[in-house]
């Protein structure tokens, strides 16, 4: 580098040589974002953001480069071994345009679009025949876009759905696709039957009678086909152009044959080359039969459009989904609707409607001109007695075999039918084995994942090919498939309805990672699709419709049952968020009303599984009612591992095991008291956000004073921040934890005191191992979990703090383990006003409309409690009681509250005696009333920071609850009401 300035710049110290990044700082790169490694090379992966901007050791002068950061390679693996054999691969036009092609055209286009056209004329089929496209076309554009969002993998229809919408409709949908495309494999191959059997039979060749030539037929078919396709791709493909070849030639022998000019015998079956006037007389409908309408014909010509995803069926054997999907699906539907107006127009152009096939129906010269009726009239033909008898036998609108009557050499067709029957049953049984294999290998149902084993570098479905082949033959030997081709039908319109909506879902959620490279759609026009597709689906067979629609919604609701463990970011995921998102904002500018007061708990659980019996309590009164929140403190110095910790995926999958519905919140902080607070004044969203902190009580308190002092100083601060609080009690402990976990603050335990004294470094150590381990803790059985029969949840309401007393038991007795028991409320009273208490507290529950009846005045909660319960209160704070003169009491009260706050000096005793006598006699109420309880909610005392020392409120909460059976939950509220009795 030259040299600028003084010599002291970076500039100017040539004697460094930088490379071009001399970081661990990586430029982006293609492994970081791929989930597989290419053959070949070692694999690099990204630097975490720790690893970044971490302290280096001392010894470490300069940072690694980032070519050092690769991923890590066993070294006895062989670096010369061949690279894996790549499997057969196809592109746009051998892989998808020519297989959907094929895949379209059937029996409809040889058999019944010169019917159809003679039916609706051709105007009217070309209206059919572009609603028909246009909807495939623009499912063709939905398949697209989804096609370009993403690495395309196999499945085909199946995955494109579930990627986008979940597992839910996505396996419902892939399923019943599958059987579809099994069933038509049948369908296929018993129309192929049918016409080689009437072959036979035009020659005499009879084996036993129609049907068993059918089945017998059918059967060879299919099992050619199937070897065929366990061949390998390869071969089926090669079969594929085989049929599209055969096609091609029929189409051209059709196009010859309208330009050849007519013999005398296909004049006779109303054959006349190309005539305008012809053209004119079928441009208009001639309606004829049961089934002679515009609704009528679209449903017989629709399922001859459809097909448009077999090129995406077999995705996984494509060289570049995302290319040739939607190159090869739309040319596809482009050159199919082209052959479709062609075929139709040409066909009307050169046929009449009506002839006998009679060569004597000649013209005689006799004849008027007024008493022949019909175009043949024009070119010497009079068909007019079959055409008034409706017995004429030949033309459009009788013969259905008009396009090889037309034709150069009539033979050509017959083969375009067996290619197009053959190429459609072949195209099927690839399909089904494919989809059904992506199917089973998610898991999504029972009993299915035998058949999802690959075989070969092509990792081919030979299972599913057999259980394919298997359905095939059994319906097959039904050999009766007009019930079954419409559940076919509407199982295709299924798929195109949900491709459609996927499309719209994806794009309406405005997704960042909704981002397909096709742009050439519309979220509009593909919800109109999917519209337009289930009103087609009753248009064709009402009963049909229903059958499909039922078994989606069976799969569905099995699926969502079951709730299988899969993540595949779908457009529902993100409309959730967004339907969540919409509802928290929209709550801001609603104002809170005590009428819609709800619970909102913050739960200092620690790991929730630590403590079952705190959660399951809260989870009584909040579960499909208010906001849970389960929070966890680790106390450590910030690092990945600590932060891993705390915000474990396997406390949420705890917490859903115990199908408890709560959130988790964890935090990292340097001591317990922060953390909260972190929790206190973070949690939540928006209007939705916690209002009550519950925790457990500490028990052994004596043992630390200053995590004493803390814990006290975490329920001032919940005060202070307007929390409403609650402490649970119970005899046997909250603290279910064994061994105790070294990472986890104790601060809140009822076992043991102590925060965790351990070094940091111990301590990210300690994460880090146990975050290997994915098994869950185990699911202990709590008290709040059973039927509470007939006991009874007493009630001190012995403070006015809200009504937060009163509400919290009230929704306990909405369900159904609480519901049998009796609720009895304790107030005190002067023994004078015994009876007005009893009425006052009585109208005033009543107006709250709680339910509550029993109502009990305690005279003597006042008295002087018994000497030997005061003696051990004494005994119970003696260790922090602060024996001094008054004067030096006072002169060294400020140093003894910055460094011992929890010590007892006389004046705070003798301050807060009325207090420690009341909390003392209260504890013998307790004991006398509500020993045999189920549950026991008693208004909290309340410590007045500075004026009581944290072991003295300590003291108070420990001589309240002691030697209960019962669990004692301790509550204040906020001083705000919760309760009312007015409307509005």
């Amino acid at each position: 580098y030259q040299c600028y300035g003084d010599g002291n710049s970076m500039t100017s110290r040539p004697s460094i040589a930088l490379s071009a990044y001399e970081t661990l700082d990586a430029p982006p790169q293609y492994d970081f974002y791929a989930n597989s490694q290419a053959w070949g090379r070692k694999r690099r992966f990204r630097p975490s953001l720790h690893q970044l901007h971490v302290m280096l050791n001392e010894d470490d002068s300069r940072p690694p480069m980032y070519e050092e950061r690769e991923g890590d390679t066993s070294e006895d693996e062989d670096e010369e071994k061949e690279p894996p054999p790549e499997p057969t691969r196809f592109g746009w036009v051998q892989g998808v345009m020519i297989r959907c092609m094929l895949n379209i055209w059937g029996v409809i286009l040889y058999l019944r679009l010169p019917w159809i056209t003679a039916q609706a004329g051709i105007g009217m089929t070309w209206v059919i025949i572009l609603l028909s496209s246009t909807i495939t076309g623009i499912t063709g554009l939905s398949t697209s876009a989804i096609a370009t969002n993403g690495k395309v993998k196999g499945g085909g229809t199946y995955f494109l759905i579930s990627r986008s919408l979940g597992p839910e409709l996505g396996g419902s949908i892939g399923l019943i696709f599958a059987f579809a495309n099994a069933v038509a494999v049948a369908m296929h191959t018993v129309g192929f039957a049918e016409t080689v059997t009437d072959l036979m039979r035009e020659h005499g060749a009879v084996m036993v009678d129609r049907t068993n030539d059918i089945r017998i037929i059918g059967i060879i078919t299919v099992t050619c086909l199937l070897g065929i396709s366990m061949a390998g791709m390869a071969w089926e493909s090669k079969a594929q152009i085989l049929f599209f070849l055969v096609i091609m030639v029929s189409f051209a022998s059709y196009i010859v044959g309208t330009i050849m000019p007519a013999s005398v015998e296909k004049q006779a079956k109303g054959f006349f080359s190309y005539k305008a006037d012809i053209f004119a007389a079928n441009f208009v409908p001639d309606w004829r039969g049961p089934e002679g309408s515009f609704f009528g014909m679209f449903s017989i010509f629709f399922p001859s459009a459809t097909g448009i995803l077999a090129g995406a069926n077999i995705s996984g054997d494509l060289k570049n989904p995302t290319v040739a999907i939607p190159r090869g699906t739309l040319m596809a539907i482009f050159w199919t609707t082209f052959s479709y107006l062609i075929i139709s127009a040409t066909v009307g152009s050169c046929v009449v409607r009506d002839a006998s096939g009679s060569l004597n129906d000649t013209l005689s010269p006799s004849t008027p001109m007024d008493a022949c009726v019909g175009l043949s009239c024009q070119y010497g033909w009079d068909f007019t007695e079959c055409i008034n008898n409706k017995t004429c036998t030949y033309g459009i609108s009788n013969y259905y075999q008009s396009l090889s009557m037309v034709s150069a050499f009539g033979p050509l067709i017959t083969a375009g039918i067996f290619g197009a029957t053959l190429s459609s049953a072949l195209a099927c049984l690839v399909s089904a084995p494919k989809v059904f294999q992506c199917l089973c290998k998610d898991h999504l149902y029972p009993l299915i994942g035998f058949f999802g084993k690959g075989y070969g570098k092509n990792h081919e479905p030979l299972r599913a090919y057999l259980l394919t082949y298997i359905i095939a033959a059994c319906f097959i030997i039904i050999a009766e498939l007009n019930a079954i081709a419409p559940i076919i039908s509407n199982f295709y319109l299924c798929s195109y309805a949900l491709i459609n909506f996927s499309c719209f879902h994806a794009s309406i959620t405005n997704s960042p990672g909704w981002r397909p490279s096709f742009r050439f759609y519309s979220k509009w026009l593909s919800l109109l699709c999917a519209v337009i597709c289930v009103v087609i689906m009753f248009l064709l067979t009402w009963w049909a419709a229903l059958i499909a629609i039922g078994v989606v919604f069976f799969l569905l609701g099995y699926t969502l049952y079951k709730k299988p463990d899969v993540n595949w970011g779908s457009s529902l995921q993100a409309s959730s968020y967004n339907m969540a998102l919409n509802h928290c904002v929209g709550l801001n500018v609603v104002e809170d009303h005590v009428k819609n007061y709800r619970p909102q708990c913050l739960v200092l659980t620690g790991p929730p599984s630590s403590r079952p019996a705190l959660l399951d309590l809260v989870n009584c009164f909040t579960k499909d009612l208010s906001l849970m929140m389960c929070g966890n403190v680790v106390t450590a110095d910030s690092s990945p591992s600590a932060v891993e910790k705390a915000s474990s995926n396997s406390h949420v999958s705890w917490l859903n095991q115990r199908k408890i519905k709560s959130f988790y919140r964890g935090v990292v902080a340097p001591d317990l008291r922060c953390g909260v607070n972190m929790l206190l004044q973070g949690a939540g969203l928006g209007r939705i956000k916690p209002n009550v902190l519950m925790m457990g009580f500490k028990k052994d308190w004596r043992s630390e004073p200053s995590i004493a002092h803390n814990y006290i100083e975490i329920l001032h601060d919940a005060f202070d921040l307007q929390y409403g609080v609650c402490v649970l009690r119970m005899k046997e402990g909250l603290d279910v934890s064994s061994p105790p976990q070294s990472h986890v603050n104790r601060g809140f335990d009822e076992g043991q005191d102590s925060i965790n004294t351990i070094s940091p470094g111990s301590l990210i150590r300690t994460s880090t191992t146990s975050s290997v381990s994915v098994d869950l803790e185990p699911q202990h059985t709590t008290v709040f979990q059973k039927k509470q029969g007939k006991k009874t949840i007493d009630i001190y309401w012995l403070s006015d703090d809200g009504g937060l007393t009163l509400l919290l038991p009230y929704l306990l007795t909405r369900r159904k383990r609480w519901a049998r028991c009796k609720v009895r409320i304790f107030v005190g009273a002067e023994t004078d006003k015994k009876d007005e208490q009893k009425e006052e507290v009585l109208s005033l529950i009543k107006k709250f409309r709680l339910g509550f009846q029993d109502v009990e005045v305690i005279p003597d909660i006042y008295q002087n409690p018994q000497p030997v319960n005061v003696h051990h209160f004494e005994n119970m704070i003696g260790r922090f009681r602060v024996d001094s003169n008054p004067k030096q009491d006072s002169d060294s009260d400020p140093p003894r509250q910055q460094e011992k706050p929890w010590m007892i000096t006389n004046q705070d005793l003798e301050r807060n005696m009325a207090k420690s006598l009341r909390q003392i006699r209260l504890n013998e109420v307790l004991l006398d009333y509500s020993r045999d309880a189920a549950l026991i909610v008693i208004t909290m005392p309340v410590g007045r920071r500075g004026s009581c020392p944290s072991s003295l409120y300590l003291a108070w909460l420990d001589i309240l609850s002691r030697d209960l059976r019962a669990p004692v939950l301790m509550v204040r509220g906020n001083q705000e009401s919760v309760l009312t009795f007015y409307c509005q």
